[in-house]
């Protein structure tokens, strides 16, 4: 009988619940424990038929786990993933990787000198559409990418932030809940991100994070890229409404992507290949192409692949200094915006 990955999950809300459906599709891993601290989540341990812990050090005592799921709220994140990390325990951590960089580098370091890997919960990465825009921009045929633009448009209902307090606090703004999702796919896509020029516009709900941003972005490579994200538009122009990576969200036929090369464009998530024949000109006729594509949940894929990063037979494909350098790009946006000045990225690593 093969013998089975053993993930445990911490944080048992509606992205833990995600994961919880992404491992019971894999019949190579098996939950091996829920920690929350809300006793209902004892129900979902029962109906998965692993045991209930009410903290990171409480399950680690009893069970022997291979790898961890982290899907609690941002400030948890460094606390319970040092405790896993002390353990020799690999993590998944979702997205951001901590709440700050500076906590961020303290983890990554102590995970470096230990050899323990960290998986980031960036999992668009995994998602096929953007696995072959990565081989479509490898392969040359957008030429040398000279601009890029990442759309985020959405509106949260009320009861969004009614559920839980903490999003309606500093630092729980769409800039660092949603954006470094883009964020993570525009350093993917493009490059390292250098420097950043930002706005931000406050909440008119009355909270205390943003809900309108907007950045300049300086690649490594010369290239120029604008972001754009808000929690108050009603738009159809959003990874969420475009990708149909997730049913609960109403798909639409929009893109929410273009990056832009001096031989042809690509936009996202359509896959729409724009070129020319012979020598680029504007005056010369534009035509499309795009790939077919096999789709698959890309948090079913990401699990997957924490399994095999946990047994060490491969690299994180989002490792935490990844995960570092994409919140640190989101810490330079808001620095900018603050200061109303050009930020580098490499003073928040």
């Amino acid at each position: 009988m093969e013998k089975k990955t053993r993930i445990a999950l911490v944080g048992a809300g509606l992205v833990g619940k995600r994961h919880i459906a992404a491992i019971n599709e894999l019949s190579n891993i098996e939950l091996a424990g829920v920690v929350d601290t809300d006793i209902s989540a004892k129900k979902i341990a029962d109906q998965n038929h692993c045991n209930w812990y009410e903290s990171v050090d409480e399950m680690l005592t009893e069970e022997r786990i291979n790898g961890a799921v982290l899907s609690t709220p941002t400030n948890l994140h460094a606390k319970q993933a040092q405790i896993c990390v002390q353990k020799d325990i690999p993590v998944l951590i979702e997205k951001p990787i901590t709440a700050s960089t500076a906590e961020g580098k303290e983890l990554v370091n102590t995970a470096s000198a230990r050899d323990v890997p960290i998986l980031v919960g960036h999992h668009r990465r995994h998602n096929s559409i953007i696995q072959e825009a990565k081989k479509l921009i490898n392969s040359g045929s957008l030429g040398s990418i000279q601009a890029a633009h990442f759309n985020c448009w959405f509106y949260k209902p009320d009861e969004y932030f009614d559920r839980a307090e903490w999003r309606k606090q500093d630092g729980a703004g769409p800039l660092s809940v949603n954006l470094i999702h883009d964020i993570d796919l525009a350093r993917y896509l493009c490059g390292e991100i250098v420097c950043v020029q930002a706005y931000t516009k406050k909440s008119l709900r009355g909270f205390e994070n943003e809900e309108v941003a907007a950045a300049v972005l300086k690649f490594e490579n010369g290239a120029l890229g604008s972001v754009s994200v808000s929690d108050r538009i009603v738009s159809p122009w959003s990874w969420e409404l475009t990708s149909k990576e997730h049913p609960v969200y109403p798909s639409t036929d929009q893109i929410c992507y273009l990056i832009g090369g001096d031989k042809g464009s690509l936009s996202i998530p359509d896959l729409k290949l724009w070129y020319q024949t012979g020598t680029p000109d504007w005056w010369q006729p534009i035509k499309f192409k795009h790939p077919s594509i096999e789709r698959v949940d890309p948090l079913v894929r990401q699990m997957e692949h924490f399994a095999r990063v946990c047994s060490g037979e491969i690299k994180p494909l989002v490792s935490g200094m990844d995960g570092l350098k994409s919140l640190a790009v989101i810490e330079a946006i808001a620095a900018a915006a603050r200061e109303k000045s050009e930020v580098i990225v490499g003073n928040f690593i």
